[in-house]
């Protein structure tokens, strides 16, 4: 299998742009990846996807573990065929979800033992395990199991789950086989503490990964300190590997960290508030619940070219949304991800211009931010 590169092929300050190369496709970076949890990205078909420009795409190694399993996929031609994506896709390790389910789980050196929260089995996710889960998955880049802490937690805590992540590291990079051609991003954990921060570069980088996914970010913490740490974090990092923010988020968020000098981004959030209604557009987020549209005939957001916004009104959208009509969610859905991944091209052309500074300065002069997001919070 044809191994994943990196290069950078122009930047911008600490904004820059790159070339990801695997055996499914180069994708240009900074990127978006939309959201397929269980080999679905909600309401949309891979067609879909194509046709609004997305490059990558993420899986969920946990979900695909419980459901319908990973053996499964491996005996159908692996997640590719399976979902009929032929894309580059990217899994993560399930860590996340480890966090997310505390109620469920019992973490140990040697793993994770957690029950599922479908039908209340059993399970147990070793760092090797979810490496072997991934290698059957087939996906083109690949994580290792960590651990994920809430916000706040105390420093002792935070070094304490800091050195746990950085074992796994250890044993999911001797696990991981090469001759794959999957790549392995480690995993950056440390809290909100920037000698944590500092510590987890250091060592995981020491350990030699293909690239490097900056976790346990947005978990609540003062939106501040997610700009200066990931800025800190990326620029300890190598020039020559890709930078990935994990779990992150909105479309400010993605120009603050592409100024800081991060390459790649999941979130739930396109798919996830489109479900709950809500839409981004040049102006800032629209809530088509509110009254105020009932009789709107302009589209969604004018300067969009998607089917959404090409075809239907404000006002009809807003009949579908409030009549639970299911044609709702795909069509602000697609239209979501198209806001999303037409955000990370502007910026590619801005970075390549040497104009991120003008481009982002305009880009805030308009997009008013919310203070409360519609969605419950999460990577999933």
């Amino acid at each position: 299998m044809r191994r994943v590169t990196f290069e950078v092929v122009a930047s911008d300050g600490a904004a820059r742009c790159g070339r990801l190369t695997t055996a499914h496709g180069v994708v240009e970076t900074p990127v978006f990846m939309p959201v397929g949890t269980r080999g679905a990205v909600k309401s949309l078909a891979p067609d879909d996807l194509r046709a609004a420009g997305a490059q990558l795409v993420l899986a969920n190694t946990y979900h695909l573990f419980l459901r319908p399993g990973h053996e499964l996929i491996r005996t159908l031609g692996g997640l590719h065929r399976f979902m009929g994506w032929d894309g580059p896709l990217l899994t993560d390790s399930g860590g996340f979800q480890v966090w997310s389910l505390a109620k469920l789980r019992r973490i140990t050196e040697e793993g994770v033992e957690f029950r599922s929260p479908i039908d209340g089995t059993s399970h147990f996710l070793s760092p090797e395990l979810a490496i072997e889960i991934q290698r059957a998955l087939g996906a083109d880049v690949i994580h290792p199991l960590d651990e994920c802490l809430a916000y706040p937690a105390t420093h002792e805590v935070a070094a304490r789950s800091l050195e746990l992540t950085l074992r796994w590291a250890a044993r999911s990079k001797a696990a991981h086989d090469v001759a794959s051609g999957q790549a392995l991003f480690g995993i950056l954990q440390g809290g909100t503490y920037e000698d944590l921060r500092r510590r987890a570069v250091s060592a995981t980088v020491a350990l030699g990964f293909d690239g490097y996914a900056i976790g346990g970010m947005a978990v609540g913490e003062p939106k501040p300190a997610m700009y200066d740490l990931t800025g800190l974090v990326a620029g300890l990092l190598p020039a020559g590997v890709p930078r990935y923010l994990m779990g992150v988020g909105k479309p400010e968020d993605l120009v603050e960290a592409v100024a800081r000098g991060v390459d790649m981004f999941d979130c739930v959030l396109p798919t996830r508030n489109a479900r709950n209604g809500q839409c981004f557009t040049a102006e800032g987020p629209l809530t088509l619940k509110q009254a105020r549209y009932a009789k709107d005939a302009s589209p969604l957001d004018p300067e969009c070219a998607c089917y959404a916004c090409r075809t239907f009104s404000r006002a009809y959208l807003r009949h579908l949304f409030m009549s639970d009509e299911l044609l709702a969610y795909r069509l602000l859905s697609l239209h979501n991800v198209h806001f999303f991944l037409r955000l990370v091209r502007e910026m590619r052309a801005a970075i390549a211009e040497r104009a991120f500074d003008p481009f982002k300065a305009r880009f805030f002069a308009r997009y008013a931010v919310l203070s409360v997001d519609v969605s419950r919070r999460s990577r999933r």
